[in-house]
């Protein structure tokens, strides 16, 4: 199996709805710094509403725009709840800490997330699962067709079984690499509580809304890519491994597993 970068991203909405989550915070600092902070609740309003009727109109997925649409609705209602424009900015500030948290401790525990999710979008193991064959099948099938007599027994002792495909958690490297790249995620979203915190507790709405555009979809996007090109070179250095030991000649066939007569 080749692992393709593509499809992973139209798994997450691909690079145009990465943009499409960023509109209603948009919306939200230029109407807020233009008329307040009622002007910037129905601006991002507005947006997320956009967002979703233009993805509808293209006939395109519309799972980002409805996370969309409800975080900014539960966003917004925060803010007018509290009458400050800074705590639009708290889920997010929230939600950071506790994907950050999560992401740690899943390397602390030796299940990086990034693994789960890079295996569920694209498992590795697949390849190579494809490349086994069942005991005697071939066999079988090629009797059934073409009526060849068995050949015959060979002598001597016989090769040793191929190791079983270990799965990605017991394949050191891969769980290295995995790990390093949670850590990576992990550390991007705690990078955006640690500069975001700050800001709020100083209720400065303009930077904070700043330092949310910035460390948003450019971080993510530069993680993102890092990620696929990681996790593209573990899928072709193992799909390398399993050519190689298919090609290997003391690789077991099927007629050499039935016992010498």
């Amino acid at each position: 199996m080749s692992f393709d970068r593509h499809l992973v991203l139209d798994q997450l909405g691909g690079w145009r709805g990465m943009v499409d989550v960023t509109l209603p915070t948009v919306a939200f600092i230029v109407a807020n710094s233009i008329g307040g902070l009622r002007p910037g609740i129905w601006a991002a309003v507005a947006a997320a509403v956009l967002v979703f009727v233009l993805r509808l109109v293209r006939r395109q997925s519309i799972q980002q725009a409805v996370s969309g649409l409800f975080g900014v609705a539960i966003a917004v209602a925060i803010a007018a709840y509290s009458g400050q424009a800074r705590d639009y900015f708290v889920l997010g500030i929230v939600r950071n800490s506790a994907i950050a948290a999560v992401l740690f401790v899943s390397v602390a525990v030796r299940r990086p997330v990034v693994g789960y999710v890079a295996e569920f979008l694209a498992p590795s193991h697949l390849g190579a699962m494809a490349s086994h064959r069942l005991p005697g099948l071939r066999r079988r099938i090629d009797k059934a067709l073409h009526h060849r007599p068995a050949a015959e027994p060979v002598a001597g002792p016989r090769a040793p079984d191929p190791a079983p495909e270990l799965h990605w958690r017991e394949d050191p490297r891969m769980v290295r690499a995995y790990a390093w790249l949670t850590v990576l995620w992990g550390s991007t979203f705690a990078l955006r509580v640690a500069v975001q915190a700050p800001l709020y507790q100083l209720n400065e709405v303009g930077l904070l809304g700043t330092a949310s555009l910035v460390l948003g979809l450019p971080v993510t996007a530069l993680a993102l890519v890092v990620t696929l090109w990681v996790v593209a070179r573990l899928h072709r250095h193992r799909s390398e491994e399993i050519a190689e030991a298919a090609a290997d000649p003391r690789h077991p066939r099927d007629d050499d597993r039935r016992p010498a007569a």
